[in-house]
């Protein structure tokens, strides 16, 4: 009776400090179900019918709305924006944002300023994205100061409309989104490469392993987390880029679509003359499920090795690369 008065008094302990654990994620899962999943389920819905702001009644069409999508030309020019723009300012913005974290988190160089130079570089990403925008329009307008400044430094010999352009558009649009994220790629990047311990680099050093391998074979491997991470927030972020192409010209896309995203299609095709409720919330949902789809390629590419011991997986990677450096 004792033993099973005592399993009684630990289990309702047990129960008492439960009960905070749930109280402190309410707040969450009850902002999640109201401004989430609802209006995620919601808009699946919305997909599947021809509502429009025009009229009251509506009825279900199944996917007659996706069916006109993929074949509407401009969902696939959107489609193909969207795809282009993230890409041309991902790779960079990844590709020197691991150089210069390799540069600052490194031993030999020992940078000096490195927290000066982290903020200079995060500051754009403080701006609000609708600011940047109208910088950048106002900066490469017919007669704006980048024009003023090339024509009388002599460089050009008259003025470039760089925005009736459609190269000179996404190339502006390609640098505006690699400008803002750059910062904060770079942060997450320093931050997995100063948790990665010394030891392995001294092991590496005294083995005469040079910069580059430990690069490819230590810090590459155990960095594959962070890089997941950075690869995935990135493509969802590039998905949804609506604020700058849509302020950046004319909120359709100009010149010719050449910077109408899905995102800009989406509210094009809601705020039309008729309101094309359900053909808009269909964009919405094939933004979903392409980058549902994309992220879990990633992370099957990119996922790591199982092991009973994370130790063990950290161990043979360094073990492997020590095998390939000595070789």
């Amino acid at each position: 009776m004792a033993d099973s008065a005592v399993k009684i008094k630990k289990s309702r302990h047990r129960f008492n400090k439960n009960i905070y654990g749930y109280i402190f994620t309410a707040p969450f899962i009850i902002g999640f179900l109201l401004f989430s999943l609802y209006p995620l389920l919601y808009t699946f819905y919305l997909s599947i019918t021809d509502m429009t702001m025009m009229k009251k009644s509506y009825e279900i069409v199944g996917l007659d709305n996706f069916t006109k999508l993929f074949s509407d030309k401009f969902f696939i020019q959107a489609l193909k924006n969207t795809w282009k723009i993230w890409l041309l300012n991902f790779i960079p913005q990844i590709g020197i944002a691991m150089l210069l974290a390799v540069w600052f988190t490194s031993q030999r160089l020992k940078i000096k300023l490195v927290g000066f130079w982290r903020t200079i570089y995060y500051l754009p990403n403080l701006l609000m994205p609708a600011t940047i925008a109208i910088l950048f329009f106002n900066l490469f307008s017919l007669y704006g100061p980048v024009n003023q400044f090339t024509v009388r430094a002599g460089i050009l010999n008259e003025a470039i409309d760089f925005f009736r352009s459609n190269g000179w558009t996404q190339s502006i649009l390609i640098f505006v989104q690699w400008w803002m994220w750059f910062g904060a790629t770079l942060i997450i990047l320093m931050a997995g490469m100063t948790s990665i311990s010394a030891t392995y680099y001294e092991a590496a050093m005294v083995d005469g392993a040079n910069a580059w391998q430990m690069f490819r074979k230590i810090t590459l491997p155990l960095l594959k987390p962070v890089l997941v991470y950075t690869l995935v927030t990135s493509l969802v972020g590039g998905m949804q880029m609506f604020d700058i192409p849509y302020m950046l010209t004319d909120g359709r896309g100009s010149p010719n679509g050449s910077i109408m995203t899905l995102n800009v299609l989406m509210y094009m095709k809601f705020s039309s003359n008729k309101g094309h409720i359900g053909a808009a919330a269909s964009v919405g949902v094939m933004i979903f499920i392409i980058t549902c789809t994309a992220s879990l390629l990633v992370f099957k590419v990119l996922q790591e090795r199982r092991d009973a011991n994370p130790k063990k997986v950290i161990k043979r990677t360094v073990r492997e690369g020590k095998h390939e450096l000595c070789s």
